[in-house]
């Protein structure tokens, strides 16, 4: 099999980000959070533009990095809603939202565990739900988020391959394991689409018929 880490190296490297997005990768990693990768960042602003999302729901705030790929993307008009467990995370974001121009009546942020959160949000209420959490997490907060699509929304998971050990079945960690049960059981969803993207450590996508 030919190695894909030339073209996987290639594509991450056509993402150009602007200081904006730069500071606010900056500040990720000042507070010891992993910000998406560049491509991922690409791949979710074509994603919001081309879903044309009015609600938008993202566990796992970070700095802000992912939210303003989104949000680039999305119309003038949409919401977006970031749930996180940590408030200097949700600090961080609220300075590069700003920074970006983003107005802050467009954008609500949520302290707390999206275990409680996200079972308070509306069923078939939003377009697109991205999940950048807790890879522990990541089943329970799948079958959330299938709940709050309304047709033709639009989930995605990063890091579906947890950093490539879930295509290598050597690897029995149970973070790997519990995500190779999750695509089985999203491809097996009859009320989904789905496919599976090796960009940046994974994307998983799934859309609601």
């Amino acid at each position: 099999m030919t190695d894909k880490s030339a073209s996987w190296s290639y594509a991450e490297g056509l993402a150009v980000e602007d200081t904006i997005v730069a500071r606010a990768r900056e500040r990720s990693l000042e507070l010891g959070v992993s910000p998406v990768s560049p491509g991922v960042g690409a791949v979710l602003t074509v994603l919001a533009a081309a879903s044309k999302a009015h609600a938008v729901v993202e566990v796992g705030t970070g700095a802000g990095v992912s939210g303003i790929c989104l949000l680039r993307g999305l119309p003038t008009r949409s919401t977006f809603t970031t749930i996180d467990t940590d408030i200097e995370h949700l600090k961080a974001a609220r300075q590069a939202f700003g920074e970006a121009g983003i107005p802050a009546s467009r954008v609500r942020t949520i302290p707390g565990r999206a275990h409680a959160v996200l079972p308070r949000l509306n069923d078939a209420s939003y377009d697109l739900v991205f999940l950048d959490a807790d890879p522990g997490g990541t089943p329970d907060y799948a079958d959330e988020g299938v709940r709050l699509l309304r047709q033709g929304g639009l989930l995605v998971i990063n890091d579906a391959l947890d950093h490539d050990r879930v295509a290598n079945p050597a690897h029995r960690e149970t973070s790997a394991v519990r995500l190779r049960a999750l695509h089985r059981r999203l491809l097996e969803d009859e009320r989904l689409n789905t496919a599976l993207l090796p960009t940046g450590p994974g994307l998983f996508l799934a859309s609601r018929r």
